[in-house]
This record gives C-alpha cells, sequence and structure tokens, in this order.
C-alpha cells in the first residue's frame, strides 16, 4: 500500500491544542496508521471522507488519493458528530485548495539541496 503524507489543518490543530496530552496522543497515534493505511477508520458516505473513532470523539479526515495525502480537518464528540460532518461538506473546496498549497511547499522543501 501506498505511503501516503497527513497534514492538519490549522483550525484542526488549534482545536486538538484544547484537548488533555492523552486525547493529543491518541489523534498522533491515529495520524500515524493513517501514514501506512489511507483506509483506516469508517467512511462517511465515501471512500475519501471518513472518521477515527476513540472514546466519545471522532476524528475527521479527507483523503486525496491524486495528491497521495490525508487532511485530518476536525475532532467532534458523538453529540456533535452530524453538525461537524455537514459543515465539512460545506467546505470541501476550500479544504481541496488547503492541501494543495501545503502539498506543494512540501514538495519544494523537500526538493531543496
Amino acid at each position: 500500500m501506498k505511503e501516503y503524507k497527513v497534514f492538519r489543518s490549522v483550525a484542526f490543530q488549534e482545536e486538538i491544542a484544547k484537548y488533555d496530552k492523552s486525547i493529543q496522543d491518541r489523534v498522533d497515534k491515529i495520524e500515524d496508521k493513517l501514514m501506512s493505511n489511507s483506509k483506516y477508520g469508517n467512511p462517511l458516505g465515501t471512500e475519501w471522507f471518513r472518521e477515527s473513532r476513540f472514546e466519545n470523539y471522532r476524528v475527521y479526515y479527507l483523503i486525496y488519493e491524486d495528491l497521495q495525502a490525508i487532511y485530518m480537518v476536525a475532532i467532534s464528540g458523538k453529540k456533535d458528530q452530524q453538525k461537524t460532518i455537514n459543515t465539512i461538506r460545506l467546505f470541501l473546496e476550500f479544504f481541496r485548495g488547503e492541501i494543495e498549497k501545503l502539498v506543494r511547499e512540501k514538495n519544494a522543501r523537500d526538493e531543496e539541496p
């Protein structure tokens, strides 16, 4: 299976920073799993929009096969699950633009001597 680069949106990173260390560590483990298994977690209507659950939390991410990238975009509790999913769906174009920019920047850094 292909190895994917995993990125976190700014909003996701700011939200995760509010949680205690044990939750942050769980999110880090999910990120590690995603690098080698892009199909980790449960699909949310499509193969490219998925969630990974632990305790009462859900971590949401988008898979971009053409960029070999995964974009972690949100975390929520069970009670906010549908609202979070609907919000992510509204911002799909925005997320696409962000991830393309992040991948370009990463590739440029990797090519520097």
